[in-house]
């Protein structure tokens, strides 16, 4: 018996019926593992594998901070390799460096990610209070603002010394429709726990049946669903992502800080729900097992897709005028210069938005 197929408590497929088979379990739609055992960013073992350090410049994070691939590294903890993500900052956009780390084929979607991470509320050296954000992630790219099909899962962003207008610890869970990124507007989901993380926690969210689920050491602390204005479910699959950066600088009190967030291992089970104590039991398994990485997604015989987006009940005048602002479902007919268009994808409209000028959202009647 695999070493996937040796916890069958808790589990059921993507559809939400249970798995009755002990031998199915986790293992028939594919799964990645990885306990992180590489020497060094520029292991080779660790491209293989699909990873990819980042090192090109721009967002998120603070205006002139560089990605530095040098602030991967894996040290021993606890007897076993971790990945360690090293960022720092001097309180200057050139003095400010951040790490990412990230899985960037892009064929993750529903099923159940989980990870153990230690997180920090203080830096390894240096004055403390940086606006630090700390993060577990799924993503995929953003074509254009307010991209209908755009899809991201933040399974934990903490802040340990604030930051977005809070003023202590926080840790969010984010599920996303869409957004613009200047000038800013969002559309989403999202929970947070006022309080400390500090340490080493198990983040495991499951992503099936129009539900994204959260939980923080087993208990869950949110559930984003279908229902509101915006769908906030994932429609096309995305990459997995581990990152410390820092939100801005105005938490910084002189001299150099740096920051560390660790990671155990993670573990993601393609189109599979599993309760969280049988992901980090599949991922023990594997440990116990001597198995360091594993990657069969793909060679499983799951091939389900995501759920169509629901219908809502605001719904805009059967034969209205477009305008900007406005919730349109699939389906909804409108008029513009002239002639009628039906929606093709849900959406919020904005100005740049209008049905003569974005054939992916709306055809002509």
């Amino acid at each position: 018996m695999s070493a996937l197929s040796m916890v069958a408590v808790g589990v059921s497929t993507a559809s939400g019926a249970p798995v009755e088979t002990r031998d199915v379990a986790a293992a028939a739609c594919g799964a990645l593992f990885d306990d992180f055992s590489y020497a060094s960013h520029t292991d080779g073992a660790l491209g293989s594998h699909g990873w990819q350090v980042r090192s090109n410049a721009g967002g998120p994070g603070v205006p002139g901070a560089r990605w530095a691939p040098e602030g991967i590294t894996f040290p021993t903890s606890d007897g076993d390799k971790v990945l360690q993500l090293a960022s720092s900052t001097n309180g200057t956009g050139a003095g400010t460096t951040q790490t990412e780390i990230f899985q960037g084929n892009r064929r993750f979607l529903e099923g159940t990610y989980a990870s153990r991470i230690r997180f920090s509320d203080a830096p390894s050296s240096g004055p403390d209070g940086d606006h630090v954000n700390q993060t577990f992630f799924t993503i995929s790219p953003l074509r254009y603002n307010n991209d209908p099909i755009y899809s991201e899962l933040d399974f934990s962003e903490y802040l340990p010394n604030g930051g977005w207008g809070e003023t202590g610890p926080v840790n969010f869970q984010t599920s996303w429709h869409t957004y613009t990124p200047d000038p800013w507007y969002a559309e989403n989901k999202s929970s947070s726990q006022r309080r400390s993380i500090n340490g080493w926690h198990t983040v495991v969210s499951t992503v099936s049946a129009g539900h994204v689920k959260y939980y923080i050491d087993g208990a869950l602390v949110a559930d984003h669903d279908r229902s509101g204005p915006f769908d906030v479910y994932p429609r096309q699959a995305m990459s997995l992502n581990f990152n410390q950066w820092f939100i801005d600088t105005a938490g910084h009190s002189g001299g150099t800080a740096t920051y560390l967030q660790q990671v155990d291992w993670v573990y993601y089970a393609k189109d599979q729900v599993l309760s969280p104590s049988a992901a980090v039991a599949n991922a023990a398994a594997f440990r116990s097992s001597g198995v360091r990485f594993k990657d069969d997604i793909g060679s499983g015989s799951c091939t389900t897709t995501p759920p169509p987006p629901t219908t809502t009940t605001q719904q805009p005048p059967a034969s209205g005028t477009w305008a900007p602002n406005t919730f349109y479902p699939v389906g909804a007919q409108v008029t513009y210069g002239g002639a009628t268009y039906r929606c093709l994808q849900q959406h919020t409209s904005i100005v740049s938005w209008e049905p003569s000028a974005t054939p992916a959202l709306w055809q002509r009647a």
